[in-house]
C-alpha cells in the first residue's frame, strides 16, 4: 500500500498552478444545495470551505428564510433561493417548476454538494432527486452528506454505479446506508466494511468517516487516519464536502489539461486521490483549529484554517 506521502504527492499533481492566464471560473464553480429555514450554518460552511481552497465561484442553493441569514454570514458566496419546502410552496409553485429553476443552475457548474442544511422535508429532497438525476446525464460530479445521503438511502437508484461521485457518512449515516444494502455492520470486518457498502451501491466512492477515515471505490481502498482535532462538534463534515467539491473542480481542470502536466493519472484514480484529499484537509483543519480552541472548537473555526491546511498538507504548486 502507498504511504500517505505517496498518496499526496498525487493529490497535490491535480492542483492547478495559479497562471496569469487562467480567468474567472476556471478554477473552480461550485455549489452547495441545502439550507432549509431550520438549518443554515452547514450550507455556509460548506460552500466557504469551497472558497477557502480555491474555488473561483462559491454558490448556495436554498430556501428563502435561509438565503437571507446566509447572506449576513459572508458577502463572498453567491445565494440563490429557489429551493422550497411543502410549507413555503407559492401560489403558483410546484415541485417541477421548483425543480427546472434548480436544475437550469447545472450548466453553471462543475461540482453539486447536496445535503447540508437540507432536512427531510419531501418537496427539498425530491428536488434534490430530480438534481441528481440531471447531474448524471450532464457527468456533473456530486459530493452526497447529510440528508443527502438519506436519497441513496431510501431511493439508491438515483447514485448506483455512478462513478462520479461522493458519499460521506458518519457512523450513523453509514449504518443506514449499510441496513438499506442488507450489510450488517456488526457481522463484518470493519476494514472491509466500506469497500463491501461501496460494491453495493455500484461503485462509487465512499468516506467512512470516524477515528479513521476508510475511503473505498470497492476495488481500492486507503485509509486516512492523520492527527486531527478531539473535540466533535457538529458541522466539521461540511468542512469536509466543500473541500471535496473544490478537489473535484480541480480534477475537472487537470483532466480538461487546463495547463501543461503529464496526464498521468487516470480518472478513476484521481476520484480517490480527491476523496483522500479532501479527509486529509479536513483532519489538518480539525486539528489547527483543536490546538487553537480547545474544547471550545466549533465548526466555525475550521473554516479560518482551511488554507493552512491545505498549504500543510499539499502545498502550493509552483511547478510549471
Amino acid at each position: 500500500m502507498a504511504s500517505r506521502k505517496e498518496v499526496l504527492n498525487k493529490v497535490s499533481k491535480i492542483v492547478p498552478p495559479m497562471l496569469e492566464h487562467f480567468h474567472k471560473g476556471m478554477l473552480g464553480r461550485v455549489a452547495v444545495i441545502g439550507g432549509s429555514e431550520d438549518y443554515t450554518g452547514a450550507p455556509y460552511f460548506s460552500a466557504m470551505a469551497s472558497a477557502r481552497l480555491g474555488a473561483d465561484m462559491s454558490h448556495v442553493i436554498c430556501e428563502p428564510g435561509a438565503g437571507q441569514v446566509i447572506k449576513t454570514y459572508s458577502p463572498n458566496l453567491m445565494v440563490h433561493p429557489y429551493m422550497r419546502q411543502q410549507k413555503n410552496m407559492g401560489a403558483n409553485e410546484t415541485i417541477d417548476s421548483v425543480s427546472e429553476e434548480v436544475v437550469a443552475m447545472l450548466s453553471r457548474l462543475h461540482v453539486v454538494v447536496i445535503g447540508p442544511g437540507l432536512g427531510r422535508d419531501p418537496a427539498m429532497q425530491e428536488t434534490c432527486a430530480r438534481v441528481i438525476t440531471e447531474a448524471r446525464k450532464k457527468d456533473i460530479p456530486f459530493v452526497l452528506d447529510a440528508d443527502g445521503l438519506f436519497l441513496a438511502q431510501t431511493r439508491p437508484e438515483l447514485v448506483e454505479g455512478y462513478k462520479q461521485c461522493i458519499l460521506t457518512p458518519n457512523v450513523v449515516e453509514f449504518g443506514r446506508l449499510a441496513k438499506s444494502k442488507n450489510i450488517d455492520v456488526n457481522a463484518e470486518d470493519p476494514e472491509q466494511l466500506c469497500s463491501k457498502l461501496s460494491k453495493a451501491l455500484g461503485g462509487v466512492t465512499i468516506i467512512q468517516k470516524g477515528s479513521k477515515d476508510y475511503i473505498s471505490n470497492g476495488q481500492q481502498t486507503l485509509i486516512s487516519d492523520s492527527e486531527g482535532g478531539l473535540k466533535r462538534a457538529g458541522g466539521q463534515g461540511d468542512t469536509l464536502t466543500g473541500s471535496l467539491a473544490t478537489l473535484l473542480a480541480y480534477r475537472k481542470a487537470y483532466h480538461d489539461r487546463i495547463w501543461d502536466h503529464d496526464n498521468s493519472l487516470s480518472e478513476d484514480e484521481t476520484l480517490t486521490l480527491v476523496a483522500y484529499g479532501g479527509s486529509a484537509i479536513t483532519r489538518e483543519c480539525s486539528r489547527l483549529a483543536f490546538k487553537e480552541k480547545g474544547r471550545s472548537l466549533q465548526a466555525a473555526d475550521l473554516t479560518d484554517h482551511v488554507h493552512q491546511a491545505f498549504l500543510t498538507v499539499l502545498g502550493e504548486n509552483t511547478k510549471l
